[in-house]
């Protein structure tokens, strides 16, 4: 697993040089997202999927408002000439998402086998064993929840909030003033 971290690393080192040095917004704004596809699969990788996945709800709305942004600001036109760099790069980056979606697809256990089952002393277990005792919740769900998991809780939700109050904002037709009125 640790030369998958250090692909993955590569992996957005060089999404992250291409972004600083691009002159094309809209590609920098890719690269970003690249980027964050890639921590999302670092992730996964660590065993965090709950984090993996608000990172990817993260990155969805960040590229929307970014997009919406660049879009406006640049006039990005296709043209029939590409640059050879861009080619190989783009190339090298689909090739990486191929051999990462390889290895995600090894380590996937067989139907039936929770992942969890297979750690040490899983934290599974002490929540299906002591949740309702150690916490005095109605249910196991909600003991996991709102007491083992309540920072964790609050933290997605306060993410998933904002970003969705930050698209709302900047992808909104009219502002509520126009530039010059009074109230």
């Amino acid at each position: 697993m640790n030369i998958m971290f250090y692909v993955l690393l590569l992996f957005i080192l060089i999404a992250a040089v291409i972004a600083v040095e691009t002159k094309n917004l809209l590609s920098s704004v890719i690269c970003i997202g690249a980027i964050g596809f890639g921590v999302s699969i670092m992730f996964l990788f660590l065993r965090a999927p709950d984090i993996a996945i608000t990172q990817i709800v993260v990155e969805v709305l960040g590229l929307i408002i970014l997009i919406r942004a660049t879009i406006s600001r640049d006039l990005t036109f296709i043209s029939g000439d590409k640059e050879f760099f861009g080619t190989v790069v783009s190339v090298v980056i689909i090739f990486m998402i191929f051999l990462v979606g390889i290895r995600v697809f090894d380590t996937i256990p067989e139907f039936g086998q929770p992942t969890f089952a297979q750690a040490h002393n899983p934290a599974s277990e002490t929540y299906i064993e002591d949740g309702l005792e150690k916490t005095g919740a109605a249910n196991i769900i909600a003991s996991i929840i709102l007491d083992f998991r309540a920072y964790d809780t609050l933290g997605e939700a306060t993410v998933l909030f904002t970003s969705i109050i930050g698209a709302t904002v900047i992808l909104r037709r009219k502002s509520r003033k126009a530039l010059g009125e009074l109230e």
